[in-house]
């Protein structure tokens, strides 16, 4: 497993929360109420580390709904977006409206989970990307539902690691926690912490940005 010092950790954590910082203007727009969303931590798991830690958050049936899109470029990886299932119905409805039925609300989750999972990857990894001064070209999102090792393995079932980013997503009132899971294999790992390296060697005594 590639290990960060504390200060390519704490780079890598402000690098995401500008990135979520973006995504959450962006939402605002969608559902006309302040958005705020911060990245208080990220970790390094094993992919069963990963699955074990969702299901402790998770609430109600324990499943989740997962969004995920494929990247290459700088390095490759797998991004998944996931909130229990049951918060993702209360999502939609501030996308959509109180006013729009609960059968109707249900048919357009699917395409509406996406486009967030579409906006908050992308800014997420547009921003690492950008920061970095590497290109990453992403898929188009996938949507699934299933408990925490079902979404995991949208990455196929090889040898990786997941760079976990808990996401602290509230809007106005109300507050719902997801996670975002980076999965690639070790190549990968150490290309980020390449970059990384290389971002604080052009960054060397100044500010993060």
């Amino acid at each position: 497993m590639v290990r960060l010092s504390e200060l390519e950790h704490d780079a890598l954590v402000e690098l995401f929360n500008i990135g979520v910082g973006q995504a959450a203007s962006a939402m605002s727009e969608i559902v006309n109420e302040t958005v705020t969303m911060s990245v208080p931590a990220i970790s390094f798991l094993t992919r069963g580390a990963a699955a074990k830690l969702l299901t402790s958050r998770s609430s109600g049936n324990g499943r989740l709904c997962g969004i995920s899109q494929h990247y290459t470029g700088a390095f490759e990886t797998e991004a998944i977006l996931m909130f229990p299932e049951e918060k993702s119905q209360e999502i939609v409805r501030l996308m959509i409206g109180d006013s729009m039925p609960l059968a109707e609300l249900s048919a357009m989750e699917q395409e509406a989970m996406s486009e967030i999972g579409n906006i908050l990857l992308n800014s997420c990894v547009g921003s690492l990307a950008n920061l970095l001064g590497h290109e990453l070209q992403g898929s188009l999102p996938d949507y699934q539902v299933g408990y925490s090792e079902e979404i995991l393995s949208l990455a196929g079932c090889g040898e990786t690691a997941v760079l976990m980013l808990h996401i602290e997503f509230v809007i106005e009132r109300q507050q719902i926690a997801g996670d975002v899971a980076f999965i690639m294999d070790m190549t990968a790992l150490q290309d980020l912490k390449q970059h990384i390296v290389n971002f604080l060697q052009r960054n060397v005594g100044g500010a993060l940005p």
